[in-house]
């Protein structure tokens, strides 16, 4: 599918379908709109009237035109109220747009929206990235595709002349969510830590990056006895990867992003039960895919920061091996750990690789983590927490994600929470009660960060869509490649 911005005029264009947005309540026909209408006999009058089209958002009204017009079909999409325009608006509505028309059997499409905020560029890239987003469709384990709909060739931005730079931008970062959502839609015998060792290598090949994979006698070396710990009863090996983006002159900063890698959570001999989820645990590496995918598009957008992408990748596994519920494992920093659940084990890899990021001079360090079913208790589906002590690092992540349409919200490091955590018989346990669940498992990884700014964003929420929702289709969303790399840019 190509995206091309051009400006010829709304009564000049010719093709399959035309779709045009309105605002609530302003659905009067005016200027351009009115004479198509008039061109047409009154037919956009008289269907909006019939179908009662206020423009609401993402409200749409399909109009036949007629054999005899240069345009087929229009789409009128409804904007909402003209004072809540964002570009979080344009990316949904153009997604509205995309499926309503592919489901019109469109291939020539043309999109007329408002310009936000007098800026051009960033409206361009807005609608380039909610349309590729709504036509992705994962079709990787399917015999035979079940939508037979033909694909979109070329859609039009219309009055976007001149605005190249940032459909690139967008196809650039929509590359790296897809890599996201594919590896978390992945099965976990598609997924395992030897393939997502392979996507690193892809990556940097493709992309420029540096790549270092730790192998088990390597991390051994290093002393990751918590992250070797959960890694232990696989019969798959551990990989723990670090990629590496450096610019071609000298970096305005130094950032690093840790994935909680779990290409399976079986829950250990604390098993997960009937009930429980277990048949969806392949997207307990939805951090990792994220960082992966964030690591894609740096890689082609290529900023002057130098970032590091690292992930301890490994399966929770059961089997003679396995730790046991009571263990005590001892991390990278010589921190003690009784194992009073193996079902809490991506703390345990994040708080290795927490050490490792810690150590390489970075100005701030972000981990993403499918982390507590009580951050989706306390959150929903659609919203992160976000956990940091680092009231700067707080804020720019709320922007970022702002920008992206990604919504996260700052939870509280409640310290004296800690209590819960402590343990007889070593530095502390890997969980607490069962209230708290999440603020407890942010302040048990932020033992694992000396000095550096950190942030932890528990994304098991909107990691997964049941349903279609805006951009995202039912399944893996590739929750914050976009933050990710907003944050990144900015």
């Amino acid at each position: 599918m190509t995206i091309q911005p051009t400006n010829t005029a709304l009564l000049d264009w010719s093709g399959d379908t035309l779709a045009i947005g309105l605002f609530e309540d302003a659905v009067e026909l005016t200027g351009d709109l009115a004479t198509l209408n008039e061109k047409s006999g009154g037919i956009f009058s008289e269907i909006i009237a019939e179908e009662e089209f206020t423009g609401k958002a993402n409200s749409t009204v399909v109009i036949r035109v007629g054999a005899s017009h240069p345009v087929r079909k229009v789409i009128l999409v409804g904007l909402g109220k003209p004072d809540a325009l964002k570009l979080e608006t344009l990316r949904r509505v153009a997604a509205t747009i995309a499926r309503t028309a592919k489901k019109q059997k469109t291939k020539t499409l043309a999109v007329s929206l408002p310009v936000y905020n007098n800026d051009p560029a960033a409206t361009a890239q807005a609608i380039a990235e909610g349309a590729q987003l709504a036509l992705y469709q994962d079709t990787r384990f399917k015999s035979e595709p079940e939508d037979k709909n033909p694909n979109i060739e070329t859609i039009d931005l219309l009055g976007l002349a001149g605005q190249e730079a940032a459909i690139t931008r967008a196809e650039q970062i929509v590359s790296g969510v897809i890599l996201a959502r594919q590896l978390v839609a992945a099965p976990a015998n598609a997924v395992t830590p030897i393939t997502m060792a392979e996507t690193s290598q892809a990556i940097a090949k493709e992309h420029g990056l540096e790549l270092q994979i730790l192998e088990k006698e390597d991390c051994e070396k290093l002393g990751m006895g918590a992250y070797l710990g959960v890694a232990q009863a696989s019969d798959l090996p551990p990989k723990f990867i670090h990629l590496t983006y450096k610019p071609a002159t000298a970096p305005r900063r130094k950032l690093a992003i840790i994935g909680k890698g779990l290409t399976f959570d079986s829950g250990g001999l604390n098993i997960k039960g009937a009930g429980s989820g277990i048949e969806t645990m392949k997207i307990d590496m939805g951090g990792a895919a994220a960082t992966l995918g964030a690591a894609k598009a740096i890689g082609q957008l290529k900023p002057d920061v130098e970032v590091h992408f690292i992930s301890a990748v490994t399966e929770n596994m059961i089997s003679g091996k396995a730790m046991h519920p009571g263990d005590i494992l001892t991390a990278s920093n010589g921190k003690t750990i009784e194992v009073n659940n193996t079902d809490a084990e991506g703390r345990l890899t994040l708080a290795d690789a927490l050490v490792y990021a810690d150590k390489l001079g970075v100005d701030a360090i972000v981990d993403l983590a499918t982390l507590t079913g009580a951050c989706v208790v306390a959150l929903g589906d659609d919203i992160a927490g976000l956990f940091t002590p680092d009231d700067g690092v707080a804020s720019q992540l709320q922007t970022a994600s702002e920008a992206a349409g990604e919504k996260i919200w700052r939870m509280p490091m409640e310290e004296k929470y800690f209590e819960g955590l402590k343990s007889g018989i070593a530095d502390m346990k890997n969980t607490g009660p069962r209230y708290g669940g999440s603020i407890t498992a942010a302040l048990f990884l932020k033992q694992f960060v000396k000095d550096t700014p950190w942030a932890h964003l528990d994304i098991a929420g909107p990691v997964w869509a049941d349903k279609e929702n805006g951009y995202n289709g039912a399944g893996a969303t590739g929750f914050g490649v976009r933050t990710l790399v907003s944050w990144v840019l900015s």
